[in-house]
C-alpha cells in the first residue's frame, strides 16, 4: 500500500560528460532517468516511504530503460501505461562548472502527452496521503492538462493533501501570458504550493518572497501554506492567517556541480517530513539539506540521500 504518489514525464537525459562544452560540441553522454516528477518519486522511495507514479511511456528502448530505472529505485509502476504509437520523450544537458546548465528537450507528441485519462480509474487511493503534482505535466499537451485538472478534482473529492510546484518551463508554453495564468489557477486546488523566488518574478511579478507567499493564500481557500524557494538562502514559508513568515537558512556547499534537480530534492524533504509527521518548519529544514546535497552530483537525483544518511545529517543539525 502506498502512501505517496505522482504524475508526469520521466524521461530518459543524456546529461553532457564534458565540462563547459556546449551541446553542439560535446561527443560524450551519460544516460539518466530524469524528470521533475519523477525526481521527487525517486528520493521520496530512497527515504523509505512506498510510492507510484503515474504515466505513459511509449513503447521503446528508452521506455524500458526508464522502466527499469524506476523499478531499481523502487517507485510502483502499477499505473504506467504503455503505447507503441508514440515515443518517450529524452533530453539533451551539457555540463557547467558554473550556473545552470543548457537543456533541449525532444518531447513534443510523446507517450505521455497522449495520456489515457482511464488509468485514473485504476488507481487504487488506499493509503495515499500526499500527492505531488508540477506545472510540467499539464504543459506537455491540452490532454495532459484536462487529464491533470481530472486528478486534481479526485484528489480534493478524496481530501488528500497536495503538493504543488509550479516548474517552470517557458519552452513548452505556448506564450508566457499563458503560462502565468494556468500555472497560478492550477495552484488554487493545492494545499501547499512550492514556488521559487525566481518562478515569483514571471508568476506574480515580484521577488519579494512575502509578496508571492501572500499571493498564493489569497488567490485560495484551500491553499493553507506556501513555501518560496530561495535557492542557496535557504527558504521562506507562511501560513494562511499569519502576518508574516519565517525563514529557514540554506546549508552551506561549497562546490556546485549541477543546479538541476535541487529544487525537487526540496520537494523531497518537506513530502518525506509532513508524511513523517515533522511541523513545517523542520520539513522545510529536511528540504534544505537534500537541496544542498542535489547541486552536488551530476544526475538530476543521484544525489539525493538514503535514510541512513538524512538521519546523520539532521541529528548533526540538532
Amino acid at each position: 500500500m502506498s502512501n505517496f504518489l505522482t504524475i508526469g514525464e520521466p524521461i530518459a537525459l543524456f546529461g553532457s560528460d564534458e565540462v563547459d562544452k556546449s551541446l553542439v560540441e560535446a561527443q560524450k553522454f551519460t544516460k539518466y532517468l530524469a524528470g521533475a516528477e519523477v525526481n521527487v518519486a525517486v528520493g521520496v522511495s530512497r527515504l523509505g516511504h512506498s510510492t507510484q507514479y503515474v504515466t505513459r511511456l511509449g513503447d521503446d528502448p528508452l521506455g524500458k530503460f526508464i522502466e527499469n530505472e524506476l523499478n531499481e529505485n523502487n517507485i510502483g509502476t502499477n499505473y504506467i501505461e504503455k503505447t507503441n504509437e508514440f515515443w518517450t520523450a529524452y533530453q539533451l544537458k551539457n555540463r557547467v562548472s558554473e550556473g545552470d546548465p543548457d537543456i533541449y528537450y525532444f518531447r513534443k507528441g510523446s507517450a505521455a502527452a497522449h495520456f489515457n485519462e482511464e488509468v485514473l480509474k485504476e488507481i487504487d487511493w488506499t493509503g495515499i496521503e500526499l500527492v505531488h503534482l508540477s506545472g510540467i505535466f499539464p504543459a506537455i499537451s491540452q490532454q495532459s492538462l484536462y487529464v491533470f485538472n481530472k486528478l486534481i478534482e479526485i484528489i480534493n473529492h478524496k481530501h488528500i493533501t497536495s503538493t504543488f510546484d509550479p516548474n517552470l518551463r517557458p519552452q513548452l508554453w505556448q506564450s508566457e501570458t499563458e503560462m502565468k495564468d494556468t500555472l497560478n489557477n492550477l495552484a488554487k486546488h493545492a494545499d501547499i504550493v512550492l514556488p521559487g523566488i525566481n518562478e515569483g518574478k514571471i508568476l506574480v511579478g515580484s521577488d519579494n518572497p512575502e509578496i508571492i507567499a501572500d499571493f498564493y493564500l489569497t488567490q485560495s481557500e484551500k491553499t493553507n501554506i506556501v513555501i518560496v524557494k530561495l535557492g542557496a538562502e535557504g527558504a521562506y514559508i507562511k501560513k494562511k492567517g499569519e502576518t508574516s513568515g519565517t525563514t529557514i537558512e540554506g546549508q552551506h556547499v561549497e562546490h556546485i556541480t549541477d543546479t538541476v534537480g535541487a529544487g525537487d530534492g526540496f520537494a523531497v524533504g518537506v513530502i518525506t517530513g509532513l508524511l513523517e509527521g515533522m511541523d513545517i518548519k523542520s520539513a522545510v529544514q529536511r528540504g534544505n539539506m537534500i537541496g544542498a546535497l542535489a547541486v552536488q552530483s551530476s544526475g538530476d537525483n543521484d544525489g539525493y540521500p538514503d535514510r541512513a544518511k538524512i538521519e546523520a545529517m539532521e541529528k548533526e543539525y540538532e
